[in-house]
């Protein structure tokens, strides 16, 4: 009995699906309603600059340790 069923569903055929060559979707007749929401946002203008104590002097004569950082090397 387990055997005619079996083979029942091996010959089963497989379903033939076929598919439509295009797909149109109309949307005119939808009518879609919402609110438009615009983010906040702001803006800052400075002209002045902020004025910072420099943490790193910048030394604008440095050619004597140059010169002396070549006779270290030599």
């Amino acid at each position: 009995m387990i055997a005619i069923i079996f083979s029942t569903l091996a010959h089963a055929e497989t379903p033939n699906i076929v598919y439509k060559e295009k797909t149109e979707i109309d949307f005119e007749a939808v009518d879609i309603e919402g609110v438009n929401k615009k983010p906040r946002q702001a803006l800052i203008m400075e002209n002045n600059r902020a004025i910072f104590n420099p943490l790193v002097k910048i030394r604008e004569e440095w050619h004597q340790e140059m010169f002396e950082s070549v006779d270290d090397i030599q």
